[in-house]
């Protein structure tokens, strides 16, 4: 009898045991449960974005006038979306615009009237976009700038040129060897209002310079500073180079002006 409850207890002992381990065996074998995929990235990006055109209304706009700009914007994603836009001066918002609808392709934004002040000579402008309160600038296909004229301030392109050297004066004259000297330039504008760099040059010698001076339309004098230049050889010849957003442009000149090494002067 007690042979047979010790064999039961073992019988017992040992199912238990195959129960357990098979049961352990089952789950490492069984296969771990896939991880839901994250949900692909969607909605319009910030760099999805490119300013086509940007337009104000009226130009020219008057000193103290009220101006709404027009912006076309492009947007290169297939996704549709909302977005805020904002217009600047530098670090100053000039208009913004909030929850705009935006489709794939070309959408045009409108901006509200705005009572900002124009005074410089010239105004560059940037766009920022707000998206889920993420604000980031927006690539634009070129500068977009307004420039004063005597109409007011305009976005449309401007006429350069041409420029035309009426006179070219030495300060004194005549001049004496390592006396420090200055120049006076008379230039005529014939096209719009517009800012420049100035050179006068020897040859590829730059002898004296004027940075971002305004060069209204008609006639104007400009003097630049004193300078050292060595007058040594007996054909100095000098020429005017008007410098414009880093392109040179030619101008004409009503005659040679060269110092004639008696005294060195440039009266003819």
């Amino acid at each position: 009898m007690k042979e047979m409850k010790r064999l039961l207890k073992f019988g017992i002992i040992l199912f238990c045991a195959v129960f357990f381990f098979g049961c352990v065996a089952e789950i490492r074998m069984a296969p771990r449960p896939e991880e839901p995929a994250p949900p692909p990235a969607g909605g319009i990006r910030p760099w999805d974005l490119k300013v086509l055109q940007l337009r104000m209304s009226p130009d020219p706009v008057q000193e103290g006038q009220r101006v709404s700009f027009q912006v076309v914007v492009s947007n290169l994603s297939q996704y549709s979306g909302r977005a805020s836009f904002f217009i600047k001066d530098r670090d100053e918002i000039i208009t913004q615009v909030y929850d705009v609808f935006l489709r794939p392709g070309e959408n045009q934004v409108i901006f509200p009237q705005s009572y900002y002040q124009f005074s410089r000579n010239e105004y560059c402008f940037t766009m920022e976009v707000d998206i889920e309160r993420t604000r980031r600038p927006v690539d634009v296909a070129r500068q977009f700038c307004a420039r004063r004229t005597y109409q007011g301030w305009t976005m449309a392109s401007t006429r350069v040129g041409p420029f035309f050297v009426e006179d070219l004066e030495t300060l004194p004259d005549p001049i004496i060897p390592g006396q420090q000297v200055r120049f006076k330039l008379r230039l005529r504008n014939d096209g719009t209002p517009v800012r420049a760099n100035l050179r006068i040059q020897d040859r590829d010698q730059v002898v004296a310079q004027l940075n971002n001076v305004l060069l209204p339309s008609g006639v104007s004098d400009f003097y630049f500073p004193f300078t050292q230049y060595q007058f040594q050889r007996f054909d100095l010849c000098f020429t005017v180079t008007v410098d414009i957003e880093r392109t040179p442009y030619r101008v004409d000149a009503a005659r040679q002006f060269c110092a004639k090494p008696k005294s060195w002067t440039l009266r003819p």
